[in-house]
């Protein structure tokens, strides 16, 4: 199977079509049209095999997660998904694997209301690039530099389930075959969260997603606003899955320094704190209060029970 024809079997005419594409896959270049009074939000993220996966992921869980992970990062500007780009670089072609991974791929597309409309493919080690595009209002797209004094902090669901399952694999743990399960499941199969982010449009004081651990990501926020945090970590919430089949301090680094868990990590001002708890429940999600905005420079004091807890490795790191 030659390049072309592996576009035209796996892309070409699959998928979601939306009216706002003027051209899709098949010239040099996609058409768009923007909605008036909107920007463009776009996004690029590169995984590499042995470096972001496990080189025996089931295909199609690849294919989910690599468009998931950057939905994820149009989630936490408060975006509209609405357009992809595929790099696709392979050792080899093989339609078995191939027909796994793109519907893997077009499922959550179709999902979301993604249109995939152009890319490249190569031939060389396992890699995968993904340009997601999306929409917001102009002025309403959330940011990581608003968070102010007093402002409390949010993640929107539970945290450490993919390191739970990452770390099992890389050491031998021995976990029970159902919270095994249920960490691979939130590994292989994110949930990015679109509603969400475009729910905290205009209530969220800033906001960003969780990939590299909730610390780290913390940190980024907290830099570009000028502040500092005080975070309660028996507060953050985590599975059973996770709470039963490790240490408390192991739990603990895993929720709060691992990442790779997709949830949106936000503040909002006081007066906001009611009609975004009532808004998020409305797309059934029950955010979880961790903590606290306070004066200073980006440093962060971890609590625990009212305690100081000492500070995990935080992050992960491409070039470390």
């Amino acid at each position: 199977m030659k390049e072309f024809e592996l576009i035209n079997r796996y892309f070409t005419g699959r998928g979601v079509a939306r009216r706002d594409v003027d051209l899709g896959i098949g010239d040099d270049c996609a058409l768009v049209n923007v909605p008036e009074h909107c920007q463009l939000a776009i996004t690029t993220d590169t995984l590499v095999e042995g470096v972001h996966f496990f080189s025996d992921i089931p295909p199609r869980a690849l294919g989910h997660r690599v468009l998931a992970v950057n939905l994820s990062d149009l989630a936490a500007m408060g975006a509209e998904p609405t357009w992809v780009s595929l790099g696709l670089t392979l050792p080899n072609i093989d339609p078995n694997w191939l027909d796994e991974f793109t519907e893997g791929m077009h499922e959550i597309a179709e999902y979301f209301n993604v249109q995939i409309i152009g890319g490249d493919t190569t031939q060389g080690p396992l890699t995968i690039t993904i340009c997601a595009k999306g929409i917001v209002p102009k002025g309403k797209a959330l940011t990581r530099s608003g968070a102010k004094v007093g402002d409390w902090i949010y993640v929107t669901g539970s945290l450490g389930d993919a390191g739970l399952a990452i770390e099992s694999r890389k050491n031998s743990w021995q976990l029970d075959d159902e919270a095994f399960a249920c960490a691979l499941q939130r590994f292989h199969f994110p949930s990015p969260r679109v509603a969400a982010g475009q729910a905290l449009r205009g209530i969220a004081s800033s906001a960003i997603d969780i990939s590299d651990g909730l610390l780290a990501d913390l940190t980024h926020i907290l830099r570009q606003s000028g502040v500092a945090a005080q975070i309660n970590a028996d507060m953050v919430p985590m599975s059973d899955a996770l709470r039963n089949s490790v240490s408390v301090e192991q739990s603990l680094q895993l929720a709060l320094a691992y990442g790779d868990d997709y949830e949106l990590l936000f503040t909002v001002s006081e007066g906001s704190k009611l009609a975004m708890e009532a808004k998020l429940r409305q797309y059934g999600v029950e955010p979880v209060c961790i903590g606290q905005i306070q004066a200073g420079d980006g440093n962060i004091e971890l609590l625990y029970e009212n305690h100081p807890w000492p500070f995990p490795k935080t992050g992960f790191e491409h070039f470390s």
